[in-house]
């Protein structure tokens, strides 16, 4: 049976080191918001400072494999990128990477761009701004069965600054605005599927009838799948003067849609705002260097597109979904590759 590459260059590098097959250290302690995971009862064969080379076992799993090995089953995607597989089989040898091989995700044929999803209403309607809760579902049932891996904006940040690899099929899930249907329709799917999302809140639409409520948000935000960031305080566009608006007012208003949602939520909810959505998606070098004032991590656009390792960190692409989006449609939106001479 030929061997893969990927795991005879490994193997390599692994025969190298003189009396290697010891028991594995785990690297960091697992994630406390992981389920619990059984441990595995595979075999290390051997491992040097960046591969541990793993006979799996009957019964074990990724998570479990990675729990053992890497010290974190959620880091189970690098086990299943990196030996191009599914699930373990018994007997089998991967080569599991212990450090993130290539965290800019650039190789000889194209390199690796992050696509952002916006929602903002879920449920009945027929506005193209509300996507059916059947809809959304089927969306986030394609996504699981093709292994795509839902991850958390904030760890696009370290993708950004080159320290931190994503998984290969990374996609992040993000929902404008604040309506209650994230909480009513939305919430339940995710919940279902075990993947995180941003909801970027502006403030002073909460209380208003179709709006979350703060503990509505706080019991998401609870469930560690949620997280609540800011969307400015009023909604107003921040690149137009409003009529008989003088400069000092412009950015005086600025400075307040920037900062007082960050003081509103952190005030009422346990978690830190440091992700800023622009309102229409707009920005101007005004916005931009108020978010750099008040040490945003992130600025979101609602450009299309994904996000290579070079993108902008105050204006990255944010792709739309709407509510008359075929499946095709959705599909196509959630590019996670570019080619080298497209970029």
């Amino acid at each position: 049976m030929a061997v893969p590459p990927r795991l005879l260059a490994a193997l390599a590098l692994a025969l190298t080191i003189a009396g290697c097959a010891t028991q594995p250290s785990p690297e960091a302690s697992p994630s406390t918001s992981s389920p619990p995971v059984a441990e595995a009862d595979g075999d290390e064969i051997a491992r040097n400072r960046r591969f541990v080379l793993y006979r799996v076992a009957e019964g074990d799993s990724l998570a479990s494999i990675s729990s053992r090995v890497l010290g974190d089953p959620a880091l189970a995607w690098r086990i299943a990128d990196y030996n191009q597989i599914k699930r373990p089989k018994a007997g089998q040898i991967l080569a599991i990477p212990r450090v993130d091989l290539n965290p800019l995700g650039v190789d000889g044929d194209g390199f690796q761009t992050v696509p952002v999803l916006c929602y903002h209403r879920f449920g009945p309607g027929k506005s193209k701004m509300i996507v059916s809760e059947e809809r959304f579902a089927e969306q986030m049932a394609w996504l699981a069965a093709n292994d795509y891996r839902v991850i958390p904006l904030s760890d696009l940040e370290a993708f950004l600054a080159g320290k931190q690899a994503l998984p290969e099929r990374a996609v992040v899930i993000t929902i404008d605005d604040g309506y209650k249907t994230v909480y009513q329709y939305a919430y339940p799917t995710l919940k279902k599927y075990g993947f995180p999302a941003t909801v970027f809140l502006y403030t002073d639409f909460v209380g208003a009838g179709d709006a979350l409520s703060w503990a509505q948000m706080k019991e998401m935000v609870g469930s560690g799948l949620v997280d609540i960031q800011a969307h400015s305080r009023t909604h107003s566009n921040l690149i137009e003067r409003k009529r008989g608006e003088s400069e000092s007012a412009y950015q005086a208003r600025v400075r307040d849609e920037v900062s007082a949602p960050r003081a509103a939520i952190e005030s009422r909810l346990p978690t830190r705002v440091a992700r800023y959505a622009f309102p229409y998606g707009d920005a101007n070098q005004r916005v931009l260097d108020e978010l750099d004032r008040n040490h945003y991590a992130l600025g979101l656009t609602v450009n299309p597109g994904g996000n290579a390792f070079f993108a902008e960190k105050y204006m990255l692409h944010r792709t739309m979904i709407y509510g008359d989006h075929s499946m095709t449609a959705f599909k196509a939106r959630v590019e996670t590759r570019r080619p080298l001479d497209n970029p």
